[in-house]
């Protein structure tokens, strides 16, 4: 096998891997792994990018092309002539497979070194939105909203509340303070939005409640913070009466947990 078949097959395992590590322990410097990740299992991808780290410098201790050694004795003639023949075989689907996903693996991997982290959209959100109720809360959260301890509670909190709660007066008069982006505004109502992430973003999900009242609705995408009441309104649903709509800009940490 020629030297840049080495180099090439190098690149693709540890070159790629090395490379998605590096860039997992520069988010973590940066405090941006939480783009990507839930913070509380940060720990664990660092911890993992470091042994891959380390592996890679100890694979970089063996010499190019040794790795094919199996410690096997080799006719070297014969080997030679292997060789030649292997390349002037055409090239099979297999072969051409193989290169495509290794081009397409190190487009993705040089992407994620090059552009800046950024945040799943509010496009990505809404096209996300089943309609259904979320599933990242569980008995725990009506509990405690039941019981008044709603302080930290946050979009995805209530989004579960408002989906499930069997005594919507109960929640009535509650006050909130929440942080979201807009999205399906019409008739002076508008969706409180924010993305909610279990493991990372792969499992994100939207979760939305109604705010109403008789502030200017920002455009849609339009990050803001809404002070405001929790009530109860038409056939038992609730929303959020806001008291004040104020424009911001999208959050450092845009996602809940």
């Amino acid at each position: 096998m020629s030297r840049a078949r080495w180099i090439g097959t190098r690149w693709l395992g540890i070159g790629l891997a090395a490379s998605v590590a590096v860039i997992t322990v520069v988010l973590a410097v940066t405090g941006r792994i939480a783009l990507y990740i839930n913070p509380d299992g940060a720990w664990f991808a660092v911890g993992m990018a470091v042994l891959v780290l380390v592996g890679t410098v100890l694979s970089c201790l063996v010499p190019l092309g040794e790795e094919a050694d199996h410690g096997h004795d080799h006719d070297h003639g014969d080997a030679g002539q292997d060789h030649a023949d292997a390349a002037r075989r055409p090239l099979s689907a297999g072969r051409i497979a193989t290169a495509a996903g290794g081009v397409l693996a190190s487009g993705i991997v040089v992407g994620m070194l090059v552009l800046p982290p950024a945040s799943l959209s509010a496009e990505l959100a809404a096209s996300r939105d089943v309609g259904a109720p979320p599933l990242f809360t569980g008995s725990d959260t009506i509990t405690l909203a039941a019981s008044g301890d709603t302080a930290e509670f946050g979009v995805g909190d209530w989004a579960s509340v408002f989906a499930t709660a069997t005594n919507p007066e109960a929640f009535d008069g509650s006050p909130v303070t929440l942080t979201g982006f807009v999205s399906k505004d019409a008739d002076g109502a508008f969706d409180l939005s924010r993305l909610v992430i279990t493991h990372c973003v792969i499992d994100a999900q939207p979760a939305s409640i109604t705010v109403t009242g008789d502030q200017t609705v920002p455009d849609a995408g339009q990050w803001v913070e809404v002070t405001g009441t929790v009530r109860s309104v038409g056939s038992g649903d609730l929303a959020i009466v806001a008291s004040t709509v104020t424009p911001i800009a999208e959050p450092a940490d845009p996602y809940e947990y």
